[in-house]
Order: structure tokens, then sequence, then C-alpha cells
């Protein structure tokens, strides 16, 4: 690593020291999974050696991060505003660190349906929270009961759909990139059960 950025080296040193410690490993442990010196780690984690590229790389790996996130700086653009839908009563925020994973605010309305034709299926996973109210998910032929606090988490290749009961409900997703690809084109094709007060999306 260059020495010109004395911030960022500065950062990574305080890094590996925090993800050494964050694991519970001593000195001893971290420099043998690295195949460094005791000694030598201490010098790098204290600043009396210098930061060498295939040494950043050998303890990312040990450290079981990636060398991006260990010489990672902070961006200006830390606030993310929300993309607003509002004909279907959601917020959608992207996640810029996992750009393959959305984060979804939407208000649920309708009660979940009635016959499975209207449940969709297709590659990924999703989680949701439910912050206010009480969701019903149908998940194939299973339905459960999920309140204000509860979270649930599955795998979107089951047939699934959601609705409120007693009222709307608020709920929070998590989708990785399958799941939102998969609920974008039955958006776009207005698949049957895309209704959106039934359905999370």
């Amino acid at each position: 690593m260059e020495q010109g950025n004395d911030e960022l080296d500065g950062l990574v040193r305080k890094r590996i020291r925090a993800l050494r410690l964050a694991q519970g490993w001593s000195l001893e442990e971290l420099a043998g999974r690295a195949n460094l010196s005791q000694s030598s780690l201490s010098r790098i984690e204290n600043g009396r050696r210098r930061l060498a590229l295939d040494q950043l790389v050998t303890l990312a790996r040990a450290l079981d991060t990636t060398l991006d996130q260990l010489v990672e700086t902070a961006s200006d653009d830390v606030i993310i505003s929300p993309v607003i839908d509002s004909a279907r009563g959601r917020m959608q925020w992207p996640v810029k660190g996992d750009p393959g994973v959305t984060v979804v605010r939407q208000r649920v309305t309708g009660p979940p349906p009635d016959y499975p034709a209207r449940m969709r299926a297709h590659p990924g996973r999703e989680w949701l929270v439910v912050l206010s109210g009480t969701a019903i998910l149908m998940l194939g032929h299973r339905r459960f009961r999920v309140e204000t606090h509860q979270a649930a988490e599955f795998p979107t290749m089951l047939p699934h759909a959601m609705g409120a009961e007693g009222g709307p409900c608020d709920v929070l997703g998590i989708f990785d990139r399958d799941a939102r690809r998969g609920h974008q084109r039955a958006a776009r094709g207005g698949a049957e059960g895309d209704d959106p007060d039934a359905t999370l999306t």
C-alpha cells in the first residue's frame, strides 16, 4: 500500500486489529492463519511496518473479509433516499454494499389470495419483518400469521403471497437479486395475483 495516504493507512491498521479482536483471536492466532510472524503482525497493527499488498490480501482472507472491504473508506453519500411508488404503497432502497440486495417497505391492505393460482414462485430468497399490524404469509399450502416485530425468511421457489389481517400492516422486506427480479418481471407482466393489496410486492 502507498504510504502517502496516512489516514487510510491508519484506518486499515485499526480495522485489522478490530477484526482480529472481534474473532477473539490473539496476535499469535491471526499470525498463524496469515502465515506471518507474531512480531510482524504486531508491527503491522501498530504502524511500525509498511503495509504490503500481498500481506493485506493474506490478512483479508485470514479475517474472512475481502481486500476491498479492508481498504474501504467512508463515502460522502451515506444517506440513501427511497424510491417511492405511491400507486403501490412502496418505498425501495438499494444496498450499495451489495448491489444484488434491495430493501422494500410496503403497506399491505388486502387479504391474502384465496386460491393457489394467485401465488407466485421464482428463484431467490426473501426476508421480511412486520413493522405494524398482522400479516398472513402464504407459502405453498401453509398459512403463517406474522405479527408486529416478527420476521419470516423463505426461499421464493415456494409459491407465496401475503395479505393483511384485521386492517393494514406495514412490512419491511429484503430481497436478494433473484427475488427482486422475479417480482419485477411479474409486475411488468401483470401476472395473475399481482394485486399490490394482496401481495408484498
